[in-house]
Formats: structure tokens, sequence, C-alpha cells
């Protein structure tokens, strides 16, 4: 399994990125940091004042977890153009107003936001060619930053796992 997250991090290396630029971040997590991640993820959902009962539903999958790719980007610089997807009038003014949120650091450039997604798209479709369950999870991304490990602004956990049952929507 820690091959077909490795090679997970290739597709997601290797994905087209907006003006060719690269600020794509990734860590695969593996034995007992999969342990420490879920626990970190449990605890958090216990003492969230905000309903996020299902980050500590997602530690559990992340407990019976192969191994897990964290995919995310750390210091992305706008695309350039002014296309204002991101809320603001201009890349300046979007660069001008990033701050640390409660989960993530942001705004972030929506072509870069893409570059994401479409990084997560390509490690999916390798798991899913060597038959390895997955799923992108959101939850497991916020908490892994918080817990130091990625060093990302944004993050996006893909856990793999290989059983009988697809553990990540059988649940």
């Amino acid at each position: 399994m820690l091959t077909i997250a490795q090679l997970m991090g290739l597709s997601s290396r290797t994905a087209p990125k907006s003006g060719g630029k690269d600020y794509i971040v990734q860590e695969i997590i593996s034995g007992k940091q999969l342990g420490m991640l879920a626990n970190a993820m449990e605890k958090y959902a216990s003492s969230s004042t905000e309903r996020k009962a299902f980050i500590g539903r997602d530690g559990g999958n992340i407990r019976n977890s192969d191994a897990l790719l964290l995919i995310g980007l750390k210091s992305a610089q706008p695309a350039g153009l002014n296309c204002g997807a991101c809320g603001y009038k201009s890349c300046g003014e979007c660069m001008s107003k990033i701050r640390p949120g409660i989960e993530f650091t942001g705004p972030s450039c929506s072509m870069r936001l893409i570059d994401l997604g479409v990084a997560l798209g390509s490690a999916v479709k390798t798991a899913s060619m060597h038959n390895a369950d997955n799923r992108i999870m959101y939850s497991v991304g916020t908490i892994a930053i918080r817990a130091g490990m990625i060093d990302a602004d944004i993050a996006i956990g893909v856990p793999i796992s290989v059983s009988g049952k697809n553990i990540y929507f059988d649940r």
C-alpha cells in the first residue's frame, strides 16, 4: 500500500498546473502516524464547538487505513489573471488579504485550488487503477496541518485501504 501511495504522489506531482507553476506539497502517512492522526481527529471532533462530529468518524477511518497521502498548497502565488474568482478585484488585493483561518490559510487563488483538485483527481485515479479503496477527505487535511504532519496552507487527505468492503463509503 505504501507503493500505491507513492504512485499516487507521483500522479499528483505530474498533474497539470496553471501556468506550469507547482505549489503542491505532499506527505505520505503510515504506521503509527495514522493512529496519531486518528487520535488528533477524534480529539478535535469531541472538543469542537462547531458541528464537526464527522471529523471523529473520519478519524476512525484513518485508524483503519493502510496509508494516507496528504496533498496541499504552500505559499501558492496567484496565477496573475485578475479573474476575481477568489472574491477580490485583483490578484494583488487577494494576496494582501492572506491570513490564517480557523482551519486553513486564505484566501487562495482559485486557479491554484483547481490545481489542487486536479492533483487530487490524479491521485485517486491512480489508487483506483490499483484497486485501493480511497476517499478524498477535507477533514484529514485540516487536522494534519494542526498536528504538524504537513506544512501547507491548505491540505486534503486521501486515505487508502484494502479490505472486503470500502471502509470510506460502507460506514
